[in-house]
């Protein structure tokens, strides 16, 4: 079980600008902070993408029942994470103080059945309240078996999903990165540079929109954490020239250990967007500062910028001028506002709840100092900003989809459950035929007409 003054160190982070502005860290944990998502699920959902590994729940059933396959994410071959695994951990197991046995025997039946190149172990709440030693298990059964057993002491309790981000991170460096070098590559014509993304999760496979790109400029992804990677990927990550850090900074702590154990130098960016995708690639180019990289890069962007912008001209004129009302948190509350104003389209309030301080300037900065930013999520709350802002359509997570729905506004699911991959110049396109198909959809008008049986009786009437 993590101490308090472990718990204070994660919170506590150098590399956060909110962080070094308040001199105290980020918000310790409130009782009923986890609400949103507790360490355990933070930490799970931003390993999970990890296709090839064994992930272990240690812990009752209902933490992993409840948190299994709750992120989109899409693998180009290994699906073993899509298993889901635990100790299954009853009244019994935990009066006689057999859940450490319980675990040592479904690390073994893990590595027994599947073969992984490593288990991932995640404590939950009740292990860690009876006193398990989790890294004294998990060091024994790497001993016995050979293979790589990973605590991640992850208790709900702990905190919030963004902690559990964090603490999901400090085990990949602790235990994991730094423990096999890179393969070697071929002689190409141009020179390859490995490079790492730091907190992409691949979700609906948008990745792969993105992906060509760089191969096509001679960047060489050592892995990214953790949307498609494998175990393998994940412990060559020290050997990247730069890291991208994608998604709200939650592994922040990765960038800045990375940086200092191996003076990696890292940036903050975004694939959302024509905009921020063309600055994510030339972040790279600038970061690796080779002159013959930065000029293709700027070749391969005024490409793609062109060819993108001439496919979204039919598209442009049905969605200009529509009114948004953008209810997300983290990166995609002011990546998705730069990809809608490309497209011409009003952002009239986005939400925060899950933003950090910097996601909170960007936004400030696309949209004004005024700018509505919506901290209550709550339904009575989002369908007042709807009718006084007058907001053509709802862009949320799925848990607001029956709200928008049985409003009677059109809702497009732009978080991790979405089928749909918006990254990328591609992913961009996606969007915009997602949102024309919904703003444009008949159904809207004739759910808002009287019942033809009403109907019937004004004309009688």
């Amino acid at each position: 079980m993590k101490s308090n003054k472990d718990i204070a160190e994660l919170l506590d982070e150098p590399a956060c600008e909110h962080n070094k502005k308040e001199k105290s860290g980020c918000a310790k944990p409130k009782p009923g902070a986890s609400a949103g998502g507790c360490a355990f699920d933070g930490a799970q959902i931003a390993l999970l993408p990890i296709a090839d590994v064994a992930h272990i729940v240690h812990g009752p059933i209902a933490c992993a029942g409840s948190s299994w396959d709750n992120r989109g994410t899409r693998s180009s071959g290994a699906d073993l994470y899509r298993y889901g695994m635990t100790t299954d951990l009853t009244e019994q197991d935990i009066i006689m103080g057999r859940s450490e046995k319980r675990l040592f025997h479904a690390i073994k039946q893990a590595v027994d059945d599947y073969a992984p190149p490593a288990v991932f172990v995640y404590n939950t709440c009740v292990p860690a309240l009876i006193g398990d030693d989790l890294n004294a298990v998990c060091k024994s059964a790497t001993e016995k078996w050979g293979v790589p057993v990973v605590p991640i002491d992850s208790a709900g309790f702990y905190g919030t999903k963004n902690l559990g981000n964090r603490i999901a991170g400090d085990a990949m460096v602790k235990h994991v990165i730094g423990t096999r070098d890179p393969d070697p590559l071929p002689e190409f014509d141009i020179k390859i540079h490995d490079v790492n993304l730091i907190g992409e999760y691949n979700i609906a496979g948008e990745f792969w929109h993105v992906l060509p790109l760089l191969d096509e400029l001679g960047l060489r992804v050592l892995c990214t954490l953790s949307g498609d990677a494998r175990f393998r990927e994940v412990q060559t990550m020290h050997k990247a020239e730069v890291n991208m850090m994608v998604c709200s900074k939650a592994m922040v702590n990765v960038a800045r250990l990375l940086q200092k154990t191996y003076g990696t130098p890292w940036f903050e960016g975004s694939f959302y967007g024509i905009t921020d995708t063309s600055e994510a690639l030339r972040g790279f180019a600038n970061a690796i500062g080779d002159d013959d990289l930065i000029a293709r890069a700027e070749a391969i962007i005024a490409r793609e910028e062109a060819k993108i912008r001439a496919a979204l001209k039919p598209w442009q004129a049905r969605l200009k001028g529509k009114r948004v009302l953008l209810f997300t948190g983290g990166v995609k509350s002011w990546s998705v506002i730069s990809a809608l104003q490309d497209l011409g389209m009003v952002v009239v309030a986005t939400g925060t709840k899950k933003s950090t301080e910097e996601d909170k300037a960007r936004i400030r900065e696309l949209m004004g100092e005024d700018t509505v930013m919506i901290e209550d999520g709550s339904p009575k709350a989002l369908l007042k900003i709807v009718a006084d802002y007058k907001a053509d359509i709802l862009i949320a997570g799925g848990r607001n989809m029956y709200t928008a729905l049985k409003a009677k506004i059109p809702f497009l699911d732009i978080n991790q459950e979405r089928e749909f991959g918006y990254e990328g110049y591609q992913g961009m396109l996606e969007l915009v035929r997602q949102l024309a198909l919904t703003i444009e959809s008949p159904v809207w008008q004739l759910v808002r007409d009287p019942a033809p049986w009403k109907q019937v009786e004004v004309s009688h009437g």
